[in-house]
């Protein structure tokens, strides 16, 4: 049996978008050598608030049976088309709770979420999104619903304000082997910072911008411009809401960026 570098643990709620959230992940896993862990988890209260008492069994039977075909269709599917090994589970219960021991069983390296609907803005209010930034310190990447990534294709590879914990982690060096070059950075400084000197990474283009009620919109056309689809990010572990630098929140990052996140440790 192979013996993978990394573990990811994908968590997925089945829905529409659950292919484009496995797709970016096994480009990542392809990437880092990684095994993939896919998870679901539903509440039993989703699946018995219309039923009464006496079909609640049957109701749960069927919604075991539906579950099961529909894990086994997108992993066997996955599995087959990219060669990636990928182990799917699911369970019923409180929701955070049976998170919290998938995290305890797999301990992966990184988790990923795909983006929540409606609307991206809602995402970092999503009571998950922020219960897997609490808990759990290693690297997360959030999954564009659009601008997906893809299985053996280069990914075209951005940090944003410098990410320096990124440039330092072990998976750096095998996502830049694999992302077209050269590697971009995209830097928002307030005007008092703006000729603070460049990163000093060979074969990297550097975008700044400066620090105003526009600054996200610019930098979004320009992720857009450069076809970007993983951006890699820093958290601030000592401070509350998850802040980027003294100007941008990653609140604010994936509220306004199409575009795939790898959020670094805590």
């Amino acid at each position: 049996m192979k013996n993978y570098k990394y573990k990811i643990l994908v968590l997925s709620d089945l829905k529409k978008n659950a292919s484009s959230t496995l797709k970016s992940s096994v480009s990542l896993a392809n990437m880092i050598d990684a095994e993939i862990a896919l998870f679901h988890v539903k509440e039993h209260i989703d699946i018995l608030k219309r039923d009464n008492q006496l079909s609640s069994m049957r109701t749960l039977n069927d919604e075991h049976k539906n579950i099961k075909k529909k894990i086994h269709t997108i992993v066997n599917d996955f599995s087959k088309e990219y060669n990636v090994k990928i182990n799917g589970d699911y369970a019923f219960g409180k929701v955070k709770e049976e998170i919290e021991k998938q995290i305890q069983i797999h301990n992966p390296d990184i988790i990923v979420l795909g983006q929540r609907e409606p609307a991206p803005f809602k995402l970092l209010g999503d009571s998950i999104t922020r219960f897997i930034l609490k808990k759990f310190k290693g690297i997360i990447m959030i999954t564009s619903n659009e601008n997906t990534l893809v299985p053996n294709e280069k990914v075209a590879l951005g940090v944003l304000n410098g990410s320096t914990k990124f440039l330092k982690n072990k998976l750096s060096n095998d996502l830049i082997t694999h992302s077209k070059a050269p590697l971009k950075s995209f830097r928002i400084l307030n005007s008092q910072n703006l000729n603070t000197p460049k990163l000093n990474e060979e074969k990297m283009v550097e975008y700044v911008f400066e620090q105003n009620d526009n600054a996200m919109t610019t930098l979004s056309s320009y992720l857009q411009k450069n076809n970007i689809n993983l951006l890699c990010v820093d958290r601030d572990k000592n401070k509350a809401n998850n802040t980027i630098n003294a100007d941008t929140s990653l609140k604010e990052v994936v509220s306004k960026l199409n575009v795939s996140l790898l959020v670094s440790e805590a």
